[in-house]
């Protein structure tokens, strides 16, 4: 064999078109088949089950070289039986929101051929699906990749590939934060129209080095410079890095040694480790290794995350200075009323959302929200207000039902047929109660004596609601008033801040918002006075009696004017006790709160809403108002009380 012989290789030709080479067409087969390599190898549970195992086999078995460009792939499967039917809707108006793109345009969705997907098709499409993927991906040097769409079209057509099979996506670019990134959602059907079931280890692995890959082929590898720019900033850093992954890697039984770390990175690793030592995640030992504590990751994560909070809320408040805190359910021992000073996102991939409430009593406050609550209803300025956790209905009627310390089922039962005629819903009301007793109980609250009998302490909304925060329930966050003090001020209509002339004491303080409160009281004043609603002697202020329903009357009866303008049909004020049917058509927003419009077919009238009847748009409805009260009787006599 000649020398010349000893150097030949083999080098295949490019494929002529995308994902059409020899080797991909091979793995492609392979996933299809089920096949496995290296059958020895330990895998996690899960991750060779579906498509893609072979590949992040096969990527598994040859560690990221530095060199290589870094990308961060968040994925979230999201099974769309376990949430509500507007998951998919809300996360597509999200993520395509105007001012993503940096520059206050509307963001444009594309998909593998187009520029302007409709995002209204694709959520149609996915309405059938099992599950979704949402991913969002964030090379660390997008900035400098320039073509985002190409890129992430480039990454898409290479997951074909390795899934073997076409698969059906949008996606928006986001420009709006330091690093630019991409939102991308995935059906989770195949071509063949069957549920897409992908590997565990290659959505833990496969998806970022494929990323990576076509990163470092864009833009050419690191320079061993760019290699310890990027790892020198990571040192001092409140949060899980690339360092302490490697030095999660060289432990072992718990104790680092840096004699296994290359010159590279041994003194950017003893930085790390300093670090670790002063925030007590670290401790050294006499030999020169070191002991890392067991939920250091965790913690780490979590110093991340409650960074990037402290971050969002200086954001929100500018140059204003607040004390920050960070509202859970846990912590909050009083109620917390404010304006909203900024709302969004906290995780992009689940929705979850969360406020920034600047407090009547002189601190800034992060509030996160429930899964099923839209920030968008709490408008920038709007007044809130904000508990520790729901003090739920079925908790007070079990308090108000107790005698003695006891409850009985038997007791509910009555009180329910003496409200009104017995049917099914009242044995759901009393099953409600018993399984939140036995929830209770469970935990130490509450002890069952015998069958339909329960000793309660007196003090059980508050056990519950400790009950709940432990359980990690989001505060409660109930909108106040969508009308910013400036607003309230001089708008015809019960407020938020005629609510506070009209309780025995204002709750906010002289400090930040709650001087700012102060000074719109003073404003309302002056114009309740000038409409001769109240009046200023000897240094007292007298407010004219029954001031909040005297507001509310001329504001709904201005509404209600506009509405027979516009519709020709008759109002028809509430009577104080009688029945009312209409068909609800639309609700309106007032001063006052938010009304529901009742259509009986010659007149109509206004009632104050309630979440309750949103699923009944449209529908016929029957009112019944008694001493004030005023309840929706819907099908088949259920009778739901608000006031």
């Amino acid at each position: 064999m000649t020398r010349r012989d000893e150097h030949f290789r083999l080098r295949p030709r490019p494929p002529k078109a995308r994902n059409a080479g020899f080797v991909t067409r091979v793995l492609t087969e392979v996933s299809r088949s089920g096949i496995g390599i290296a059958r020895g190898l330990a895998q996690r549970p899960g991750a060779r089950s579906g498509r893609g195992h072979t590949v992040a086999r096969l990527l598994g078995r040859s560690q990221q070289h530095p060199s290589m460009r870094r990308v961060a792939v968040k994925v979230l499967l999201v099974r769309l039986s376990a949430v509500s039917p507007q998951s998919i809707g809300r996360h597509l108006r999200y993520i395509s929101r105007d001012g993503v793109t940096g520059v206050g345009q509307p963001a444009q969705p594309y998909g593998p051929s187009t520029n302007e997907a409709d995002l209204g098709d694709f959520e149609a499409r996915s309405r059938g699906d099992r599950h979704q993927f949402r991913f969002v991906v964030s090379a660390e040097d997008a900035d400098r990749l320039g073509d985002l769409r190409g890129y992430t079209r480039e990454l898409m057509a290479r997951m074909e590939g390795d899934l073997g099979t076409k698969l059906d996506w949008v996606a928006v670019d986001h420009r709006d934060t330091d690093n630019p990134h991409t939102h991308v959602v995935l059906r989770g059907k195949d071509e063949s129209g069957h549920d897409l079931v992908i590997a565990g280890s290659y959505i833990a692995h496969g998806i970022r080095q494929r990323a990576a890959e076509i990163a470092t082929h864009w833009l050419g590898p690191r320079t061993e410079l760019e290699v310890r720019h990027s790892l020198q900033a990571e040192v001092h850093q409140d949060r899980w890095t690339t360092l302490d992954r490697r030095l999660h890697d060289l432990a072992r039984g718990g104790l680092v040694s840096l004699a296994a770390a290359s010159e590279l990175e041994r003194p950017l690793l003893r930085q790390r480790l300093d670090k670790l030592r002063r925030l007590g995640l670290a401790e050294g030992a006499s030999d020169g290794t070191f002991r890392l504590r067991h939920d250091l990751r965790s913690i780490l994560q979590a110093l991340g995350e409650r960074g990037d909070i402290i971050r969002t809320m200086q954001r929100a408040m500018g140059g204003t200075q607040r004390e920050l805190v960070v509202a859970d359910a846990s912590n909050m021992a009083t109620e917390i009323t404010g304006r909203v000073a900024a709302r969004g996102m906290a995780d992009e991939l689940s929705d979850r959302s969360y406020l920034v409430v600047d407090g009547t009593d002189g601190r800034a406050h992060y509030v996160p929200l429930p899964g099923n609550v839209e920030p968008d209803q709490f408008p920038i300025n709007a007044i809130v207000c904000i508990r520790s956790a729901r003090e739920r209905l079925v908790d007070q009627t079990i308090a108000r039902l107790a005698s003695n310390g006891m409850y009985r089922t038997e007791r509910n039962r009555a009180e329910l047929e003496r409200n009104g005629p017995a049917d099914r819903h009242s044995e759901d009301v009393i099953t409600a109660h018993v399984r939140r007793l036995e929830a209770l109980r469970r935990a130490g609250h509450v002890e069952r004596v015998s069958d339909g009998v329960w000793r309660v302490p007196p003090d059980l909304n508050n056990r519950s609601r400790l009950y709940d925060a432990r359980r990690g329930v989001a505060p409660l966050v109930e909108l106040e008033s969508h009308l910013s003090l400036k607003e309230q001020t001089h708008v015809l209509g019960a407020t938020w801040l005629d609510r506070q002339l009209v309780g025995a004491e204002s709750m906010a303080s002289d400090r930040g918002f709650g001087s700012e409160v102060r000074a719109a009281l003073q404003a309302r004043v002056d114009f309740l006075t000038h409409e001769g609603l109240a009046q200023r002697r000897g240094g007292r202020l007298l407010l004219v009696r029954d001031l909040l329903a005297k507001l509310r009357e001329r504001d709904v009866s201005a509404a209600a004017r506009a509405i027979a303008a516009e519709s020709g049909l008759e109002y028809r004020p509430l009577d104080e006790n009688g029945r009312m049917k209409g068909v609800y058509r639309r609700s309106v927003l007032l001063a006052s709160g938010r009304y529901a419009v009742l259509d009986d077919g010659m007149g109509f009238s206004l009632v104050p809403w309630r979440p309750v009847i949103e699923p009944r748009l449209g529908q016929a409805l029957s009112v019944v108002v008694r001493a004030g009260r005023i309840s929706f009787d819907m099908a088949r006599n259920r009778g739901l009380g608000i006031k």
